[in-house]
Formats: C-alpha cells, structure tokens, sequence
C-alpha cells in the first residue's frame, strides 16, 4: 500500500499548486490514499469550508491541522461534522471535531492520528499518552500527524512508537527534513513533511514583512509570497499483512 503525506498546504496558491500535480502523481506512483495538513490552506492562516472541500476535489482523503486548527470561526461547525477532517487529539475534549478517524478503503482499514506537540507549542495532554490511549482502538496501518515544533520532541516520539503505528511524521515547521527513514522496528519516519506552497518565502509569507517583524519586533500584518511553488511530501510504502513501513521516499515536487 502508498500512502502520501503532504506538507503544510499554505493558502490559495499552495491549494492550487496541489490541485494542478496531485491527481498526476497519484497515478504514477499508484497512491492508495492521501493525507495533507491543511490547516494553513485559508488565506491568512487556518482553514475554511471553501478551502476543505478544495483539498478534498483536489485528491485529498484525509486533512490534518495543528495549532491554527481554531484561527477561523467558520470551520467550527465542519470538524463536527466533517469525517475526514481532523485536529490534534491532544486539545481539551470541550472543542469541536476529534483527532482520528478510520479510513475504510474495502480490502483494508487505514487509522490517522493527528497529535500536536507541546515544547514550544500551547500546554497540551502528553501527546505520548494520548497516542497509547488512541492506539487501542486503531487499525494495524495507522500514521500519525505529528504537528510539533521541536525536532527533540519529534524524533522522541517517533522512537516512542517505533513497531507500534505504521508511519509517524512531523509537520508545522514547513521545512521539509532530510532524516526519513525506517525505524528498527517497521514504522516509517520523518521529523518534517515541509510545505506546499511559494517556494521564495518564509514559511509561505513574503520574506521582507517576516523580516520587518524580526528587525522591529511591532505587528506586521503577514501576506502571502507569491511566484513558483513546490509541494513537499513524503510516501510511504507499507506492507498491509505486517502493517509496516517498507520503504519511505522524501519527495518535492515543482
């Protein structure tokens, strides 16, 4: 089985970007299923119904958030009721939507998981409990989105549930990582997917008013960069009777 992860779609351009190269590459790498953090992919940060339901046309099967998860009243409503689309379980219960789901593609079931971490992050339940707790009822290939600032804390718990979920990888520093592998014991790694989105930015935004901020320290209203983008992405081949990673190929797409 492939399954493809996409780095943080950033805005109309990167939802665009996706639309024009995802529905190839899926043919040619004869994708089985497709998940992407979409919680950047409303301009001017989170997600929207529009912005969903565009990710979703575009070839997307499951989309994952993070801590812009909540930026944008009008997506309230869509976790609750919106299968698909998830935000880290980690949250307090009191908030909309859930943070997994199972994937019935026929043959096989598939579980996703979306953690968000907690060092340099908002205070959060221990996303290594959470995932002990969430795995007792998941499926034997189960991935996880693990959206999280530090690398420490990824690769931790990467390691943490190495043999235990088919693929842990890391998004929200949109800056795709050259450290994929496959863990000892079978499940799949890479401590950042990176971006979909312009590639002359800074996570997405024009570069001068991310370094106007920087230099000045006063609010700067952030804007979108504009030109040639890339999608980042990872696709990982599992074999479905172990449940486990064989091989996993770090991919960017321009």
């Amino acid at each position: 089985m492939n399954i493809l992860a996409i780095g943080d779609v950033v805005g109309s351009i990167g939802c665009r970007f996706l639309r024009v190269h995802l529905p190839q590459f899926k043919k040619m790498k004869g994708i089985d299923l497709v998940i992407a953090n979409g919680e950047n992919s409303a301009d001017g940060n989170g997600l929207t119904p529009v912005s969903v339901q565009f990710l979703f046309d575009s070839g997307v099967d499951v989309i994952t958030s993070g801590n812009h998860s909540f930026r944008r009243k009008e997506s309230y409503e869509l976790y609750d009721s919106c299968e698909y689309l998830l935000r880290p379980a980690n949250f307090p219960a009191s908030v909309p939507g859930k943070g997994s789901c199972i994937v019935d593609m026929g043959r096989i079931q598939v579980g996703v998981i979306n953690l968000m971490g907690t060092i340099y992050m908002e205070s959060l339940d221990s996303p290594f409990d959470m995932a002990d707790r969430l795995l007792k009822e998941m499926p034997k290939i189960t991935l996880i989105d693990f959206h999280a600032e530090a690398t420490g804390e990824k690769r931790s718990f990467g390691y943490y549930l190495d043999g235990r979920v088919s693929a842990v990888f890391g998004t929200h520093t949109h800056v795709q990582t050259a450290d994929e592998c496959v863990l000892p014991q079978g499940t799949g790694y890479i401590s950042d997917l990176g971006m979909t989105g312009p590639i002359q930015s800074v996570l997405g935004v024009k570069p001068e008013l991310v370094i106007e901020k920087m230099r000045t320290k006063m609010p700067v209203r952030f804007a979108l960069a504009e030109g040639d983008c890339k999608m980042e992405c990872t696709l990982f081949q599992i074999d479905e009777k172990t449940g486990k990673t064989v091989s996993v190929e770090r991919i960017q797409i321009q």
